[in-house]
């Protein structure tokens, strides 16, 4: 065998060889991302369920705590405050304390700025509740105002729902932000109109002369 056909076979088995060591290896590395790609959904999968059971108990403890504010201003509003009552009304809101705790550390940031507006929609009706029960209120504060900082709160959980629910997937649009209101314009002078002139005198019209006997006017002096 000359050199020549050597050098061939040796080609020949090298190629083979390196060929089928090209091909493992990049089996192996569809192999890797394959794998990598299987972990990443399961994390995706973990990372949902994980956001979605959160959503749930932050809104059904911040629904709870809204609802315990609107039910112990009634108790105030019809008779003597127990101490039932009081520890109600302190339950929903440890409850709720605890959610939002969690919340802070799972919730993306435009779903964590609703559940922040929520809690301190829900922190300040609170605070007003409690002076309220002490008998010191703040200038202004009555049963009154607070209800209607309570009733607000519905609205901000409505918001905070929608930010949920499209974080999660389940509306294809994201809630659009609450824009603030525009100021009123001030209102306009009332013009005064310009008086109307009187109108003009018309001389009176001069008296005709008597005609004279021979038919020529009569001359006045």
């Amino acid at each position: 065998m000359d050199l020549g056909s050597v050098i061939i076979a040796v080609a020949g088995v090298a190629g083979t060889l390196g060929g089928t060591f090209l091909t493992q290896r990049a089996s192996e590395r569809a192999r890797r991302r394959e794998i990598a790609l299987l972990r990443d959904q399961e994390e995706g999968r973990e990372n949902l369920l994980l956001r979605r059971t959160c959503y749930v108990e932050f809104n059904r403890a911040a629904r709870q705590f809204t609802t315990a504010l609107n039910k112990h201003l009634h108790v105030m509003r019809e008779r003597a405050v127990e101490e039932s009552d009081v520890e109600a009304l302190e339950q929903a809101k440890a409850d709720h304390r605890d959610r939002h705790s969690e919340a802070q550390m799972i919730a993306p940031d435009a779903v964590l700025a609703r559940m922040s507006r929520v809690n301190r929609a829900l922190s300040g009706v609170y605070g007003q509740v409690k002076r309220l029960e002490r008998g010191a209120p703040e200038p202004g504060e009555t049963t009154a105002t607070a209800a209607r900082d309570q009733a607000e709160i519905w609205n901000l959980l409505q918001a905070m729902r929608a930010a949920m629910r499209h974080d999660l997937g389940v509306t294809p649009e994201a809630p659009r932000p609450i824009a603030a209101p525009e100021p009123t314009a001030a209102p306009r002078p009332v013009e005064t109109p310009e008086p109307i002139a009187a109108p003009a005198r018309i001389p009176a019209a001069e008296p005709i002369a008597a005609a004279e006997p021979d038919g020529r006017p009569e001359r006045r002096l």
